[in-house]
């Protein structure tokens, strides 16, 4: 009897010790971008065990020991994966690398297009890669599709978001702030863009609501990614308007890229009304360095060397305007000429050390450099009349002349910049939070010397006519060096929650800033919330809401002192404090299958209470600021946005805004300079079905007309909107050599090129004159003429485009 009872414990406390055996298996899940991939399910076959992976891509899960245990993965889009363990003990390490689906892959771009949830939004930059664009293939000319974003310039790649300036707008390079000459005021002079193409390897951008990580600028984030190539890449393009090539290499832990772009668009700038001898010279060389010493220490190199000349004698001009009823034409003989440079140089050394699975940190220092210099001396000669008279000087015929008169402008402007940068930043991630911080220092330096003047004579009198001197109309000098000290540190916290309603995204941050030159502290919250519902996954929601500061630059406190002579003279604010936006943000994604293709719906609408403005006025490129904060105001509406497969295999989008911006301006509520009321975009791609290797692309911007004033007027005086802007560009591409399909291989001689494109494009289609600015006309009786200048006409560019 007591046999069978040792008997009977024995089995039972073997029992008990199996099933207290366990075995943890744990690892890091990544998707096919080797990004991690967070809410895929795990679980233990036959059993009801499960889990999920977190925010960085990594899980843990437990089972009792079996002889044969079965890890299931799956998530949404992707080919589930399983591994079986034989005798696992102890903790096991499984790494697993998803696979897109390719039978689900189509649906996956679509039900997905992913739903924005946060700030930001992550745009394609190959969908723009072969579009027609002046700029070629600027990452800011596809920004101008994008609702709630508007450029009324084809040769700038300056932008406005939501009723905000040029200068609102930060840019980010690999996580380092990138800064934009201070003098440019036309697209003539800009040359090239700051972004190059080539190189990118991933775009987000937000136009309202982004996190505290991003600097204090009141409307717009653009963050880029360049590239760390994996293998040799390369890829050339040629135009009648210049080229780029790039390449890049990785060998064992070293990667680096490299791009060389050079323009010179003379022939565009000829269609333009004011003839003469355009000689625009433009060259930029980039570069991204990566060593890796092991798995957590890495240190990168970000340079940039651009080097823009524009010179340009014009002889001519001949300007119609007017409406059919009272018609007028300007003429102008034109002597002397204009030589602009601009030299930028650009360096980043950034450490970038991994502590742990969870926690990374990067040590940034960083140079800009500025050397900029407009000079210009011509004069000019000018007959205003009425349509129908000879004009010229020739004789009067019906309507007579309206004024003739001469003037004289002069410009040498010089202006230095430095900034240095020192960025501190890491990232821990606890569970499902993802917290990030860091503290930034900047010293400026600058250096200002201007001196400007226009002469202007009406019919024999000089303007202003004062009956006892020659007076200068405009006279302008600025003499200053100045270095200032900035200091700004930010955290936040981004969390996200899987609940039995729905899927969640929380982001909360504050950013915290001081400047020296005013003595000024800001402090500035941000929230962040989004929202897709378990009933409704083909929706999504978000809400941002925030108090965002515009820290003051050079441009934004140099305030114009007049004497009584009437010059003027440039004197530095030490009492300018950053203007403020209180942003309120709503906004929804809606993904639908149409024509069996997919497509999103995005809306968004906003107001932006302002405050502490710094009032200014636009003339072309050129924003001209008062220096003081005089003026409060608001902006509010709303942007929609349709993108999809209109096309089945290629994206396509259309997007249309409504919008208001006002400000109160020595008592007097005005539209701010920005006020652009509505605007619709279209970017279309098509490939022709009995042509499979033909590609079409349309890129069509109409938008309303800015507030425009007089020179030396403001907005509270008078203003009169400019014509609406009307482009349509067209281009074609056929592909000599077709990309290869993911796991093709070339052979023969086109063994290391991937594709090759022969283009035809067509810029402003329809001919038609959109203005840029105004030249003002003053007769002695100081009635003035508002004369358009015109942006570029009808132009074909033939290019060719190569990857390897």
């Amino acid at each position: 009897m007591h046999k069978y009872k040792y008997i009977t414990l024995f089995l039972m406390l073997f029992i008990t010790t199996l099933a207290s055996a366990k075995v943890t298996i744990k690892g890091k899940i990544l998707d096919n971008e080797n990004q991690p991939l967070e809410f895929v399910t795990i679980r233990i076959d036959g059993t009801t065990i499960g889990t999920t992976s977190d925010l960085n891509g990594d899980y843990s899960i437990s089972s009792s020991t079996q002889d044969t245990i079965k890890v299931i993965y799956s998530c949404i889009g992707f080919k589930e994966e399983s591994k079986t363990l034989i005798n696992p003990e102890g903790n096991i390490t499984i790494n697993i690398k998803m696979k897109l689906n390719a039978l689900s892959l189509q649906e996956l771009n679509v039900t997905e297009y992913r739903k924005q949830t946060g700030a930001m939004q992550k745009i394609d930059a190959d969908a723009f890669k072969l579009s027609p664009d002046v700029s070629g293939g600027s990452i800011e000319a596809m920004l101008t599709t994008m609702a709630g974003v508007n450029s009324s310039n084809e040769m700038s790649s300056q932008y406005s978001v939501r009723g905000g300036t040029y200068d609102e707008n930060s840019v980010y390079i690999n996580g380092i702030e990138i800064y934009r000459p201070q003098l440019i005021s036309s697209g003539q002079q800009e040359g090239l863009s700051i972004i190059n193409p080539d190189l990118v390897s991933e775009v987000n951008f937000s136009t309202g609501g982004f996190s505290a990580e991003y600097g204090d600028k009141m409307s717009s984030a653009l963050d880029i990614t360049y590239k760390e190539p994996q293998s040799l890449e390369g890829a050339l393009s040629l135009s009648l308007m210049g080229g780029s090539v790039s390449f890049g290499q990785n060998i064992k832990s070293f990667s680096h890229i490299h791009g060389f772009r050079y323009k010179k668009n003379s022939s565009l700038l000829s269609s333009m009304e004011t003839k003469g001898e355009y000689d625009p010279n433009y060259f930029d060389y980039q570069t991204n360095l990566t060593y890796r010493f092991n798995k957590k220490l890495k240190v990168s190199f970000l340079g940039n060397i651009a080097i823009n000349n524009y010179k340009f004698k014009p002889v001519n001009r001949t300007t119609n305007f007017g409406t059919s009823t009272d018609a007028k034409q300007f003429k102008v003989y034109f002597d002397g000429q204009e030589k602009d440079k601009f030299e930028t140089y650009f360096g980043a050394l950034s450490l970038n050390y991994t502590l742990n699975k969870s926690t990374n940190f990067s040590f940034i220092a960083s140079g800009y450099l500025t050397n900029e210099l407009v000079s210009y001396d011509i004069s000019g000669e000018y007959w205003l009349d009425q349509a129908g008279t000879t004009g010229g000087g020739s004789g009067n015929a019906i309507g007579g002349e309206l004024g003739v008169g001469r003037y004289h402008e002069h410009s040498r402007n010089r202006l230095k910049t430095s900034v240095f940068t020192l960025t501190l930043k890491g990232n821990t991630g606890l569970n499902n939070h993802n917290l990030s911080y860091g503290v930034v220092y900047n010293r400026e330096n600058i250096m200002d010397r201007t001196r400007e003047w226009e002469l202007r004579d009406s019919a024999g009198y000089s303007l202003p006519n004062t009956g006892n001197s020659v007076n200068m109309i405009y006279n302008l000098t600025s003499n200053h060096d100045i270095s200032t000290n900035r200091l700004a540190f930010y955290a936040q916290d981004t969390y996200k929650l899987m609940s039995k309603i729905g899927y969640f995204t929380f982001n909360g941050g504050v950013r915290m800033s001081y400047w020296d030159f005013n003595n000024e502290f800001l402090v500035s919250p941000r929230v962040n919330v989004g929202f897709v519902p378990d009933k409704y996954p083909r929706w999504g929601f978000r809400f941002a809401t925030g108090l965002y500061y515009q820290s003051p630059f050079y441009k934004e406190y140099r305030m114009p002192v007049q004497d009584v002579n009437g010059n003027y003279t440039i004197v530095l604010n030490d009492k300018i404090k950053s203007q403020w936006s209180y942003q309120f943000i709503l906004g929804s994604d809606y993904t639908f299958r149409a024509f069996n293709r997919p497509f999103k719906f995005s809306a968004e609408a906003y107001y932006k209470l302002l405050g502490n403005l710094i009032p200014y006025e636009v003339d072309n490129l050129k924003v001209t600021y008062s220096g003081i904060n005089a003026s409060k105001g608001y902006t509010t509406g709303i942007d929609c946005k349709l993108f999809g497969q209109f096309v089945p295999g290629t994206d396509s989008w259309v997007s249309f805004s409504l919008m208001k911006t006002q400000e109160e301006l020595n008592g007097v509520n005005v539209p701010r300079p920005t006020d652009q009321r509505y605007s619709f975009a279209l970017f279309f791609t098509d490939y022709f079905p009995k042509f499979p290797k033909l590609k079409f692309s349309l890129r069509g911007i109409f938008s309303d007309g800015l507030p425009t004033t007089a020179p030396r007027s403001t907005r509270d005086q008078s203003y009169f909107r400019a014509p609406a802007y009307k482009r349509v560009d067209v281009g074609l591409s056929y592909a000599l050599l077709s990309p290869l399909a993911d796991g093709e291989r070339p052979y023969g001689t086109y063994k290391f090129i991937k594709s090759i494109w022969l283009g035809l494009d067509v810029f402003n289609l329809l001919d038609i004159s959109n203005v840029s600015s105004y030249y003002w006309v003053t007769d002695v009786n100081n009635l003035q003429y508002a004369v358009p200048n015109y942006l570029t006409r009808r132009q074909f560019n033939i290019r060719l485009t190569m990857d390897f």
